[in-house]
């Protein structure tokens, strides 16, 4: 039986020639990613904005002007609506409390369910969650810094493990990944939550896994072939290992498309995430990162990583094509 491939042998894409198209691309998105989170901000959930949150679902597609009055005659304070999943479902974020008694946000949601049940009858409440404003500023501190130190940490690895110009290119790749989410999520509306957070950081995870991959095929290369010219040298690494980053991208696209078809509307905003993030990580992996190598100096013949390099081929030695896989 024949071995499915997604990527026939000996394919050579000049990836290193449209490094400047693809430069350009990515500053461009990721400056309207950045106006994006600047102009529209998150949609942040319960665990960073703080405040009570209630899931009512209706037996019929409910008017939101008639939710939103039969709250307001409760002088709850600031409501907050939005319909999820299908259109029966409406998510009710309410402030939190002014009052010292433990129980106040229970009480709080007893009286808007007690209030819905008498204009929407059989209105049932699957889910409930309340954070105080306290708790979620530790909890946006908390993201946040997770998020900066796995993208640092990460960079500083790289650096350490090759040279300084992949610890730059992997911080760049990474930050690029990152900010990308961030403007997807502002334009989308999509919720902002721990969860999401969680999303963010296995990006990061993916995407670095994917570099780190092209990268050791760099300095493999490096050390083979230290006469080749450096753009031809970063074309065959990266169209070496093509193999396995598309069929680890379409495995894990597959997987994350059943689940946003089939998970719900709670898993959607972190499935949409991953996706994006898949897509836009295996992007920057393959055009943006490598050939920034170029822009940064690397240079055949610069020993990557240490170790003893082959015996090289001479100065005008013909290119191989490249090994069918990839690592």
């Amino acid at each position: 039986m024949r071995l499915l491939k997604l990527v026939p042998d000996n394919t050579n894409l000049p990836f290193v020639s449209l490094r400047y198209w693809a430069f350009a691309l990515t500053a461009l998105l990721t400056v309207l990613a950045v106006a994006a989170v600047a102009v529209r901000g998150l949609n942040m959930g319960v665990d960073f904005a703080g405040g009570v949150m209630v899931e009512a679902q209706f037996p019929t597609a409910p008017s939101l002007d008639k939710v939103r009055e039969d709250i307001d005659r409760l002088d709850v304070g600031d409501v907050q609506l939005q319909a999820v999943g299908t259109n029966n479902s409406v998510q009710i974020r309410l402030p939190v409390p002014n009052s010292t008694d433990p129980e106040a946000s229970a009480k709080l949601v007893t009286r808007v369910e007690q209030g819905l049940r008498a204009d929407f009858p059989g209105v049932t409440f699957s889910q409930q969650q309340s954070v105080s404003s306290k708790v979620s500023g530790e909890l946006v501190r908390n993201g946040v810094l997770a998020v900066f130190l796995a993208v640092f940490g990460i960079a500083i690895f790289s650096w350490l493990r090759y040279e300084w110009q992949f610890g730059v290119s992997t911080f760049v790749a990474i930050a690029h990944d990152v900010l990308m989410t961030l403007g997807f999520f502002a334009i989308t509306r999509f919720e902002f939550d721990l969860n999401i957070v969680a999303a963010v950081l296995t990006i990061v995870g993916y995407s670095i896994n994917d570099k780190m991959v092209i990268d050791d095929r760099i300095r493999e290369n490096m050390r083979k072939y230290r006469q080749m010219d450096m753009r031809a040298l970063i074309d065959l690494s990266v169209n070496e290992t093509l193999p396995r980053t598309v069929m680890t991208s379409i495995t894990i696209l597959l997987a994350l498309g059943s689940l946003l078809i089939l998970g719900g509307h709670v898993l959607r905003g972190f499935t949409a995430a991953m996706i994006l993030g898949i897509i836009v990580g295996t992007y920057s992996s393959v055009y943006v990162s490598s050939s920034l190598l170029i822009s940064l100096g690397l240079k055949p013949g610069t020993k990557v990583g240490g170790g003893k390099a082959v015996a090289s081929p001479a100065a005008g030695a013909e290119r191989i094509g490249p090994r069918e896989g990839g690592r």
